[in-house]
């Protein structure tokens, strides 16, 4: 069995997409797999190996949705399911790995500034999660979705 590598040059010199030719899954190039391994056999089986890459893409787009909706709340709330939903990505397809390892390491120096500096870190964050609070307050108190509501005429 011989292993093709695809590149984006190999791609654009024959015209086509930008993705490998032999994926018809939509989901690019699969991370190369040890042969005889548990994924080389899951691969061998279309349906099965397709379902499985879809069921990882479904799994880590959760868990990088979960972070985006908690960029509400301030601090590094965001970052641990983003880290945890592109390590899932990461671990079935190529261009996740490269996302992956450039997001990790930009974890890895905020983390080191919050651990550097953890007064400051700690009252933002605290300060972060009150001013959060007194909106989400303000907002059932005052009714505030139900007047602009009726400013704008809904």
């Amino acid at each position: 069995m011989t292993s093709t590598v695809h590149t984006a040059d190999q791609a654009h010199a024959g015209g086509g997409a930008t993705r490998c030719a032999d994926c018809t899954d939509g989901l690019g190039e699969p991370r190369p797999v040890e042969p005889g391994s548990w994924r080389d056999r899951l691969r061998q089986k279309p349906g099965l190996g397709i379902a499985y890459r879809v069921g990882v893409f479904v799994v880590g787009l959760l868990f990088v949705l979960l972070g985006l909706a908690l960029t509400v709340l301030p601090g590094p709330l965001t970052i641990p399911p983003i880290l945890v939903g592109l390590w899932v990505w990461s671990t079935e397809f190529e261009w996740a790995r490269r996302f992956f390892v450039a997001f990790r390491r930009k974890a890895r120096d905020t983390w080191a500034h919050a651990k550097q500096h953890p007064v400051s870190s700690a009252a933002i964050t605290v300060g972060g999660l009150a001013a959060a609070g007194a909106v989400f307050w303000a907002v059932g108190h005052y009714d505030l979705v139900d007047r602009a509501l009726a400013a704008v005429g809904g």
